[in-house]
């Protein structure tokens, strides 16, 4: 299964948790997981809380600060070095439990997907797979 996400921002995170939950139930799976798959260089995945959006922000602004836009011994010609940091360090995949048909997240935990390059539009893969 295929999700679409149009980002606006060069950097910005977007909860997708709902997405996913969708993608399980239309599965009908009961018990087994998900995988959520980024297959973009500049962005990446991540679970994080999803009841305050200042933390959002706070790991936004952090990331800039660990990995600044510009940096004098970057070498990538399109200039954007530190997307592709930031999104190593998110990563590009993650695998979610499923139980009783629904997601095992923590009570604040969502997933979001990480835009370090944008605005663009972005696929996401999701698999979901059932315990045998």
């Amino acid at each position: 299964m295929l999700l679409q996400v149009s980002t606006s921002q060069r950097d910005q995170f977007i909860e997708i948790t709902g997405d996913v939950q969708q993608i399980v139930n239309d599965a009908a799976v009961q018990s087994g997981q998900v995988i959520v798959y980024v297959p973009h260089t500049t962005a990446g995945i991540t679970i994080n809380e999803n009841a305050d959006p200042d933390v959002v922000h706070d790991m936004l602004k952090q990331l800039d600060v660990i990995v600044p836009w510009r940096q004098p011994f970057y070498r990538h010609a399109e200039g954007n070095s530190a997307s592709h940091v930031k999104a190593s360090m998110m990563g590009f995949s993650l695998t979610v439990l499923i139980e009783d048909g629904r997601l095992v997240l923590g009570t604040w935990q969502g997933i979001w997907f990480c835009e370090f390059d944008g605005p663009r539009q972005r696929t996401i893969h999701v698999k979901v797979t059932h315990d045998s």
